[in-house]
């Protein structure tokens, strides 16, 4: 069942370019490409067209087009939106740069479901004679004819009975003045400048010639789907104890439950748990990956399946599936979802390897291809064949997914997508999606760039990013533009700052500066992030020649002491807490498209803004955000910043003033501002936009 959500709006959509909806027949099949107005490279789409474009409830989503006409007549263009639930709408174009002939309007859908779309252009007459006296009449070149020909225009206006009485009392003014001899042409010219009048043929244009385009389609899913702040965390290691013994007690769903009131208070809605099920002996890894384990060393939860079952059963240390519904219950309790590993791979002790053994790779020795990933062996894991029986691979793998949607479950962090082929998943996410449209797939797949879009037109509501490799300010700059223009019709990114396997370079040798950078560009660049557990402990040491944590919470519980950190001082907890706070109040920051890059004078000094307009708000008022950070972790740095105010409305040189939401510092700002920023102290501004009366 397809839910919808219109919010405080009477219409499904927000847009400060509605129109007044008019049909428009759709001409005959004619015998060319171009229509009478050209008409292309129409967005939202994907890459190659086969996949429908995405957005989430809420998000304010450009739809551009190409068209032009020969000639210097004027041309106009629309959008006409069509609700999964029928309601029409249009809404007017504007051209975005003066002779690339791309026009843009944002609209908002507040309604989840397939919407459908089309471009319209036309032959905008009003605008065309506006131009035309507007060059002529101060020259004094025809201005009788110009007059006139205005004067025609409103009289066509006029014999359209839906326009409201008191515009066509002015625009009857309109024309009878241009006909009077006795008004001058300098009055004339006030009419011709008029923007109450433009606004009346802005809203109900005269059109002489249309061009309809082709039919799309845009997929609306909910805004959990793109708008998010996730937390990760293993379960057996929340309230995991050493014995006397000097093993580890396994924390349990009961213990772990004792954590979610700390994680909603930080700001998170999303908890992420890896996979929770029985995990293999044979080939078990032992602490920091390696092959000898330990008494006592729990393994790898990725090495799924033991004589207690497989994808579909709950690990015994862990507690029963009851155990695990009322943890999923209390979360709920706490506003929190809960996002499930699905890792479709196997121990050798899964039941699949006895009873379903076409399903994996058999080498000409007899034996089962475990997992790689050059030079990294898994030797505690088979990956799943997907020819030898694909129904039965479908079959099995839609079984779980519905176990666990039935649990609870609605958000799916899916481990190693690529190894997997793009039509299984395609199929999976539809089949799913068509039964439960809440469901969320997250593409964990750090691997090619064509292979992770190509996973996310497919179907996948959000994917991983390289974002936790992106560190100097060049690289975050296209990384950003990347994420915002390039891919946002298709890849929703969620920029983790960090995870179990990825503890980069600039993290290990960064200090706590580091740590602050990158959750404050995290939590503001993206609607969507997270957080695995330790971040907030600063936990920076590596495992020799890797770039991830030595003592690596894959192969073992982490007993962490989280009340005498934040009693010390010594947890990021705090500034977590600013951040998600900081993201919840402002609407801006929980769009995508709308980061625009701006610059200092300094090599390390990153400038973006996230602006939305009040027309486009959820809180009807408009919302500007702007984040200077200093990305080098090791260092303080002065500069001058350089903004450009229109895009937030501010003429440049024109004061404005904004608000630090992290220190609560004010100032009166302008285009042109000095800032200094300590990496050791205060690495980050980020700026509100104080609006003017």
């Amino acid at each position: 069942m397809v839910t919808t959500s219109f919010a405080d709006s009477s219409h499904p959509w927000r847009s400060a370019s509605s129109l007044p909806v008019r049909p428009v027949d759709r001409p005959k099949p004619r015998d060319t490409a171009a229509g009478r107005i050209p008409l292309a490279l129409a967005h939202p789409t994907t890459p190659d067209g086969r996949y429908r474009p995405k957005a989430f409830v809420g998000e304010a989503v450009p739809f551009v087009t190409t068209a032009f006409r020969e000639g210097h007549d004027r041309i106009g263009v629309h959008v006409r939106l069509v609700s999964p639930s029928g309601d029409v709408s249009l809404h007017r174009l504007t051209p975005l740069h003066d002779g690339f002939d791309q026009w843009r309007a944002l609209v908002a859908p507040l309604e989840q479901g397939v919407w459908r779309f089309r471009f319209e252009a036309f032959g905008d007459d009003f605008a065309t004679w506006e131009h035309a006296a507007d060059l002529k009449i101060p020259a004094g070149v025809d201005t009788a004819l110009m007059r006139e020909m205005g004067a025609i225009l409103f009289d066509r206006a006029l014999a359209e009975k839906k326009r409201p009485a008191a515009e066509r009392r002015t625009l009857a003014a309109a024309a009878a003045s241009l006909r009077d001899s006795a008004v001058t042409d300098a009055a004339a010219l006030e009419i011709v400048r008029s923007p109450e009048i433009a606004a009346f043929f802005a809203a109900r244009p005269l059109m002489s010639i249309v061009t309809v385009g082709d039919d799309h389609e845009l997929l609306v899913e909910r805004e959990r789907a793109g708008v998010g702040a996730w937390y990760e965390f293993f379960p057996r290691s929340e309230g995991a104890s050493r014995q006397p013994d000097g093993t580890i007690r396994s924390g349990t769903f009961r213990t772990a439950q004792r954590r979610l009131p700390a994680v909603r208070a930080m700001g998170f809605d999303v908890l992420y748990l890896p996979p929770i099920h029985p995990i293999g002996v044979r080939n078990r890894k032992g602490r920091n990956n390696t092959l000898d384990p330990q008494p006592g060393d729990p393994g790898s939860p990725w090495a799924i399946g033991a004589d207690a079952g497989g994808h579909d059963e709950i690990h015994p240390d862990l507690g029963t599936l009851d155990d695990f519904r009322a943890f999923v219950g209390a979360a709920r309790e706490e506003n929190i979802e809960i996002a499930l590993d699905l890792a479709l791979q196997a121990s050798p002790d899964h039941p699949w390897v006895t009873e379903h053994p076409e399903w994996f790779t058999t080498l000409p020795d007899g034996s089962i291809a475990y997992a790689e990933n050059p030079p990294k062996k898994y030797q505690d894991i088979y990956p799943v064949n997907f020819d030898n029986d694909p129904a039965g691979i479908r079959a099995e793998v839609l079984r779980i997914v519905r176990h666990w949607i039935a649990q609870g479950v609605s958000i799916f962090r899916v481990d190693n997508p690529h190894t997997k082929p793009l039509q299984f998943w395609e199929w999976l996410i539809s089949t799913v999606n068509a039964e439960y449209p809440d469901v969320v797939f997250l593409a964990e797949a750090f691997t090619r760039p064509r292979v992770m879009q190509g996973l996310a037109a497919a179907g996948f509501q959000q994917s991983y990013t390289y974002f936790t490799w992106r560190n100097t300010k060049q690289e975050l700059e296209e990384f950003l533009t990347a994420i915002s223009q390039e891919t946002a019709d298709y890849m929703r990114p969620n920029l983790f700052v960090n995870t179990p396997d990825i503890l980069t370079e600039y993290l290990q040798f960064g200090g706590r500066a580091a740590y602050r950078i990158r959750a404050a560009i995290a939590a503001t660049a993206a609607p969507t992030y997270g957080v695995y557990a330790g971040y907030e402990l600063f936990e920076n040491v590596a495992r020799p020649g890797s770039e991830e944590n030595i003592d690596n919470e894959k192969f073992e519980y982490k007993t962490r002491d989280w009340a005498d950190a934040e009693a010390r001082g010594a947890s990021l907890a705090p500034f977590l807490t600013r951040l998600n706070e900081i993201r919840h109040a402002h609407p801006a920051l929980r769009q995508l498209r709308n980061t625009t890059i701006h610059w200092s004078d300094d090599e390390a000094i990153l400038v973006y803004v996230k602006h939305l307009d009040a027309a486009l708000s959820d809180t009807g008022r408009p919302d500007t955000v702007i984040v200077i950070v200093n990305v080098d972790p090791h260092s303080a740095r002065q500069t001058m910043v350089h903004l450009d105010t229109r895009v937030w409305g501010v003429e440049p040189g024109k004061p404005y003033d904004v608000e630090d939401l992290v220190t609560g510092a004010r100032w009166t700002w302008s285009d042109h501002n000095f800032v200094r920023l300590d990496a050791f102290d205060e690495p980050v501004h980020i700026l509100h936009v104080k609006e003017t009366s």
